[in-house]
Formats: structure tokens, sequence, C-alpha cells
């Protein structure tokens, strides 16, 4: 079971809190247009099914046609997405499960500590050496050591990044066709694009 869709659809995440409602309107329109997960795939490669409530098509066209004032709201001097959730589950569940600030999945899978491992193992003179090289050689804009040292392993194991058609939207930084509507790019993560 998984939770994909859920911020998504119920305005979880942070950017969206300090929008107007029309742009918050706009901005799920735009969110659920490109959403798409992993999990599904994954799964299927370890042999497993993936369960996502959340994209059930009763519930997702419930959630699409729900009044955005009751996926963002105040509660207690806080602001908070997934507001309507949270409020249905406050007396089945402590407060401290119902009412936690949403963390980044970096902060909460730990996934953070990896940028400093990175900033410790690669130098700067070598990082500024490979940077270089691969903005002439590949075209491609690697950001930081981290996304250096991931670089080097796709470029290993699958090849510098090209565009498999000319028609259609390039990712400015990799090269790489993203769809028309995405606002990153699923290979380098640029953002926004």
């Amino acid at each position: 079971m998984t939770g994909d869709g859920c911020d998504e659809l119920f305005a979880g995440y942070s950017f969206l809190f300090g929008l107007e409602k029309e742009k918050l309107d706009s901005e799920l329109v735009k969110l659920w247009s490109v959403m798409t997960f992993s999990s599904v795939p994954l799964t299927r490669a370890l042999g497993m099914e993936a369960r996502l409530p959340y994209l059930d098509p009763d519930f997702k066209d419930f959630a699409m046609k729900l009044d955005s004032r009751y996926k963002v709201r105040t509660e207690n001097g806080q602001i908070y997405g997934k507001w309507i959730l949270r409020k249905a589950y406050e007396k089945l569940l402590p407060r401290e499960v119902t009412w936690r600030v949403k963390t980044p999945i970096e902060f909460g899978s730990g996934t953070t500590a990896l940028s400093a491992l990175f900033t410790r193992k690669i130098s700067d003179a070598e990082f500024d050496d490979k940077k270089g090289k691969y903005l002439a050689e590949d075209e491609v804009t690697v950001r930081n050591k981290e996304q250096l040292f991931y670089y080097e392993v796709y470029r290993s194991v699958i090849g510098v990044p090209h565009p498999t058609s000319m028609e259609g939207k390039v990712c400015p930084q990799c090269n790489s066709n993203v769809a028309d509507e995405a606002t990153y790019c699923r290979t380098c993560g640029a953002y926004p694009i």
C-alpha cells in the first residue's frame, strides 16, 4: 500500500500553501496532469503488486472535484495541506500523527546525508574539472557534487543523455526529452524547466 497521489490530490506540498484559491486550483490541475509514480513498475519488477488507494478512480474523482478550501487551511495557527484528511482522522489518531508537519521525502528517508558525503568525497577542483568537461563534451549541466556522482553512474550505464526525438520539449540541462507539460526533468531532476 502506498500513499501515492495524496499530496497531489489534496495539496500536501508546502509550495502550494500561500497561493490564492484561483492559483492553487490551477497548480493542482497542472500537478494532476503530470503526476506519475514509480511504485507500480518498481513493485512489478520485484514480483509484487502496489496498491494505490488514493488513485482509485472514484476516490480520485472525488478528490479532484473537492473544493480546494478543504485541502489547504489554517489549524491552530499553522497552515496545513491535506487538511480534510487530517480533520477526518483527528479523533481516531494521535494529534502528533494527524497534525504532523510534512517533511520532504529527502528528509524523511535520510538521503539528505548523501549531499554531505559527496561534498567530502569529491574535491572542489575535481568537481570544477568534471563539471566543465561534461558541459563541453556532453552538453550536460551538472549542478552539484551529488549530481556529479549520479551523472557518472548514469553515463557509464546508459550513456550520454540525448533527445530521442527532435520534436517536443527538451530539458535545457541534460537534453533529454520531457513531456510538453512537464515542469521538471525525470532524467536529471532539473526544475523548473
